[in-house]
């Protein structure tokens, strides 16, 4: 008997190895899986993320490399259960931009949660954004919600955190603070000038002549926080009236003026003794709401009055030195006529009266 030996090379056996695992996968089945990416950049923004309000979404995502997103294909956000409000969306309340530029839907749709938009078109790399309006969509309680955004082929996810709105608080305490200054002879306030000087708590005219006018002066200043400004009134007991019963009226022959006019001079008829002689006010504050004293180029008047006469106000803070917003100057003028009853104690109180408003 003859024995032949059998040699096997190396290559033989790769061959059979092949074949064997060709059988065993036939055998089995060929499997394959296609897996989807991962969109990248994924985030929502909301306008407001306090629970139970309406709040707008501000929802962005990239197309992810080897990637498109196509004009046919839909495109869907899924909202978390609890934020509701959903399905009173129409397209108008949605803009959708692809890299900064407008690329609107052309299908819209909403079921359950799930918001789908159909026609827009992106390729690898480019940013979509879709921008919800903020009257819409009602938050949900306290908590961290997830959103899921898919493509045909693509898929991400983001989180927002719904949280309690957090009160801050502080106190700023009030201020104000009103003086009064005398004025020295020769001021000018609104169109004329000051004949003699004061002090804050006196105004001295002294002798009367027959139709001279004599002019004092006062200035006021206000410093205050008050959100909504100030008003500064001024108001007399009565007439300038001596011991004897003789007064001298109010502006204009005893008609007291309250619409602020030109000086004039007292009528001087006999037996009517208010057109004997008469003495009125002025401020230079043109910020006075419903001021006229400073119309004209000044130099008009009112009547010294028990009704409280508005001089000076602002309607915000005042620092007590910039004119118009925290200091003004009101003059005081008298006129007598030769029918003037005579008085050497002619005398009247002022009370100024300033009133803030927080």
């Amino acid at each position: 008997m003859f024995v032949i030996p059998t040699r096997v090379g190396v290559a033989y056996r790769a061959v059979a190895v092949l074949v064997a695992l060709a059988v065993v996968l036939a055998t089995l089945g060929w499997q394959t899986t296609a897996q989807a990416a991962n969109l990248t950049s994924v985030s929502n923004t909301l306008t407001d993320s306090a629970p139970s309000v309406l709040s707008g979404h501000d929802v962005r995502f990239t197309i992810p490399t080897s990637s498109s997103l196509a004009s046919g294909a839909t495109t869907t956000i899924t909202f978390p259960t609890g934020f509701t409000g959903l399905g009173t969306l129409v397209i108008s309340d949605l803009t959708i931009t692809v890299n900064g530029s407008p690329d609107p839907a052309v299908t819209f749709n909403v079921t359950g949660q799930a918001v789908s938009f159909t026609g827009v078109a992106a390729t690898a790399g480019q940013i979509v954004r879709v921008v919800f309006v903020a009257n819409k969509i009602t938050n949900p309680s306290v908590g961290s919600y997830e959103f899921t955004i898919a493509t045909p082929s693509d898929t991400g996810d983001t989180r927002v955190a719904i949280v309690d709105t957090v009160e801050v608080t502080a106190q700023v305490n009030t201020t104000f603070d009103f003086q009064i200054f005398g004025l020295g002879t020769s001021t000018a306030i609104n169109g004329t000038s000051t004949t003699g000087s004061t002090t804050p708590t006196a105004i001295p005219f002294g002798v009367l002549n027959q139709w001279q006018i004599k002019t004092l002066g006062q200035q006021l200043r206000v410093t205050t926080n008050a959100r909504n400004g100030f008003l500064v009134t001024v108001e007399q007991d009565g007439n300038l009236e001596s011991s004897t019963g003789a007064d001298i009226d109010g502006f204009s022959n005893g008609t007291y003026v309250n619409v602020p006019t030109a000086w004039s001079a007292p009528t001087n008829v006999l037996l009517q003794e208010n057109t004997y002689g008469h003495w009125g006010l002025t401020s230079n504050d043109s910020d006075l709401n419903g001021s006229e004293f400073t119309t004209g180029g000044g130099n008009r008047w009112v009547a010294a009055s028990t009704t409280p006469r508005a001089i000076f106000s602002h309607n915000g803070p005042a620092d007590g030195t910039t004119p118009d917003y925290g200091r003004a100057e009101v003059a005081y003028q008298v006129q007598i006529s030769p029918l003037q009853e005579a008085g050497d104690d002619y005398n009247t109180t002022l009370t100024y009266i300033a009133t803030p408003t927080f």
